[in-house]
């Protein structure tokens, strides 16, 4: 698949000569992560057809098939301080999307923070890790799409909640032309990620699925109810609950009713 990545590729993406690609491996983050501490530059791309131990958010596992999914990771450097990446999932979503929309000619909302959706189906998500090393913080975003799943391709128990690239277009995209698109995207991320960056927020809450929905914030065993009125420039959520007071979420689970099956 890497020809086909570099096929798709401009000849001087400066991220082309970084691609690392493997057969298998348990988690791209988790190598991408190993791989950060041992020196691996800014734009390192690592590229898998399987995982064993795919992960998302919260410790969720991620399947991940061989020949079906799109499952990568970059690496990212940057001389700030961690307090200035909380947006980055965002933005990283907001071009997710760009990408999605080039190949498939649709284009899917975000449920916050980084899950992509389509017709109330999560179709990719975004995990965003952040690491410290000598030469400062690192940034590893790693992205999980179903491309060419049919639905008795999932587990039964995600199938109902669960679509991919094929399910929503009926053809089946090559996914290294895929791959190529999400790479053109995210370097476009990162040189607007600090520049740019109430622009990419205006994007990712005319994105995000999840305003004006009721939500449900599940933090431990607790559960409040409300509606999610906005997405901050750091990207926290900022809920109105029943009781009328107003609350900035930046951790813990949003629950959306009618999304995921959730009620």
């Amino acid at each position: 698949m890497i020809e086909s990545v570099l096929q798709h590729l401009p000849a001087d993406h400066p991220w082309a000569d970084k691609i690392h690609f493997f057969d298998c491996v348990e988690s791209t983050n988790t190598l991408a992560k190993e791989m950060a501490k041992n020196g691996a530059p800014h734009g390192t791309v690592l590229i898998a057809d399987r995982q064993t131990a795919g992960r998302g958010r919260l410790g969720r596992s991620f399947l991940s098939p061989g020949g079906m999914g799109i499952y990568m990771s970059v690496i990212l450097r940057y001389d700030r301080a961690a307090t200035d990446l909380m947006h980055l999932t965002c933005a990283c979503g907001v071009h997710l999307c760009n990408a999605v929309e080039s190949i498939l000619q649709v284009r899917p909302g975000i449920k916050w923070t980084n899950d992509l959706v389509y017709e109330k189906k999560k179709l990719a998500g975004i995990l965003t890790e952040l690491i410290f090393t000598g030469s400062g913080i690192c940034a590893i975003v790693g992205i999980g799409l179903n491309c060419n799943q049919l639905p008795e391709d999932f587990d039964p128990t995600i199938r109902s909640i669960a679509t991919s690239a094929t399910m929503i277009t009926k053809q089946r995209p090559n996914r290294g032309q895929f791959i190529a698109q999400i790479l053109q995207q995210l370097h476009t991320m990162d040189g607007r990620l600090f520049a740019q960056q109430e622009e990419l927020m205006a994007q990712y809450r005319k994105d995000c699925i999840t305003l004006g929905q009721s939500v449900s914030i599940l933090q431990g065993d607790t559960a409040e109810h409300g509606t999610a009125i906005d997405v901050l420039s750091d990207g926290a959520l900022l809920v109105r609950f029943d009781d009328g007071h107003e609350q900035i979420v930046n951790s813990g689970e949003v629950s959306i009713h009618g999304m995921y099956s959730y009620v």
